[in-house]
């Protein structure tokens, strides 16, 4: 199938042009002729540590003569591997602990990404990036969950400020750091915080495939269901860091029930968001489309929301670091909303009169008056609004 939609990514840096050529393109060719005098090889490295597409980079290159390349930017590429590559060990041997350890207690644990992502696509575990472990577990066990992390050492991050127990829809995961072992670990009992619509942990669970990359069972989610995990995960962080539409391209390159997919991204709302992430990872990676995606990437939409995303792509966007530039942050918020359905703009709209915690900082009550929060919830709105213009 010929993709003939093109992208506009003449803002993009020409460094980051290049890392995705020598990606892509075959063993036999160089890029080299490409490099003008002005080449920035520190940003170069920078933009290939922040969108975790130094391992297979480096990978690459050491199949080609990468003599065109300052040593020290193979140096560094070569340290960052090795580093990744031995905290992937680490990961394998702890996701072998939890996985034992939550199955002997009753609880059933689909790991999302982590080292059995890295083997499910990629075929070893030093291919890709991971800063941690994410499981998906039925939301009544997440207090078992947490009381064998805490036998464990973990601590959790209390992060989440909810009121009128909030926490259920506009979250999707808790957060667990080890002090010693360094190891962070997200629970989840959403794959994507409302008003996403997702399929259930019993269906996914239903649908679920063991991986071999322990001796103890691992078990993740279908390719299917894996589809539509990549896919409006990306998309919820502006493909910020392509390392999650370099997944896409390789599991795109797997034996995929297209009409099962077709089928589960309708009825969820988002066949536009499958179709955002084939046309940025063909018009990025080279991805192969052939006819049985064509319903996913057809029409005005998917195309407006992949050449959205390129603004993610002209600068290093970090979405995870605070402060978020307020451009970035206003762009970001407009994105996510024309990522959703009507009735999921609908939904959203309706729980921004859902009270927040901030209304509880603004106006503390005893919890026994929480409800009160509804009510006066367009009131304290306003009344912060007026004093932070005030203090301007």
């Amino acid at each position: 199938m010929n993709n003939k939609i093109n992208l506009d990514l003449s803002k993009v840096p020409k460094e980051l042009k290049l890392i995705l050529e020598i990606i892509k393109i075959d063993n036999h060719d160089n890029p080299s002729n490409k490099l003008d005098d002005d080449f920035d090889w520190d940003l170069f490295l920078q933009l290939a540590l922040h969108h975790r597409l130094y391992p297979v980079l480096y990978l690459k290159l050491l199949k080609r003569d990468h003599r065109w390349i300052p040593s020290k930017t193979i140096d560094s590429l070569s340290r960052y591997y090795k580093k990744n590559t031995f905290k992937m060990l680490h990961l394998c041997g702890e996701m072998e602990q939890l996985s034992k350890l939550f199955m002997e207690h009753d609880i059933r644990p689909l790991f999302l990404k982590g080292p059995v992502l890295a083997k499910d696509l990629y075929g070893d575990i030093s291919m890709r990036t991971c800063g941690d472990l994410d499981i998906l577990i039925p939301i009544g066990d997440l207090e078992k969950a947490n009381d064998l992390l805490g036998d464990l050492g973990y601590k959790k991050d209390e992060y989440i400020q909810t009121l009128l127990n909030d926490w259920k829809w506009r979250h999707h995961h808790f957060t667990y750091y080890h002090p010693n072992k360094g190891t962070k670990i997200e629970i989840h009992w959403r794959l994507n915080p409302a008003p996403s619509k997702e399929p259930t942990f019993t269906e996914l669970w239903s649908r679920k495939r063991e991986s071999s990359i322990t001796s103890c069972p691992i078990y993740c989610m279908s390719k299917e269901d894996l589809f539509y995990f990549l896919a409006t995960h990306g998309a919820r962080h502006g493909w910020s860091r392509l390392r999650w539409l370099q997944d896409i391209h390789e599991l795109v390159k797997l034996d995929l029930d297209w009409k099962t997919i077709n089928q589960l991204l309708r009825k969820l709302k988002v066949p536009h968001i499958g179709g955002q992430s084939l046309i940025l990872a063909s018009h990025l990676f080279n991805t192969t489309l052939n006819e049985n995606m064509f319903p996913l990437i057809k029409g005005y939409l998917p195309t407006k929301l992949a050449q959205d995303a390129i603004f993610y792509l002209e600068k290093m966007v970090n979405l995870h670091t605070n402060p978020v530039p307020k451009d970035i942050t206003k762009y970001h918020a407009i994105h996510l909303f024309s990522l959703m359905s009507f009735q999921q703009k609908f939904i959203f709209l309706l729980s921004m009169l859902h009270p927040y915690y901030t209304d509880v900082e603004t106006l503390p009550l005893p919890k026994k008056f929480h409800f009160l929060y509804y009510p006066l919830r367009p009131f304290l709105w306003v009344w912060r609004k007026a004093r932070k213009q005030a203090l301007s």
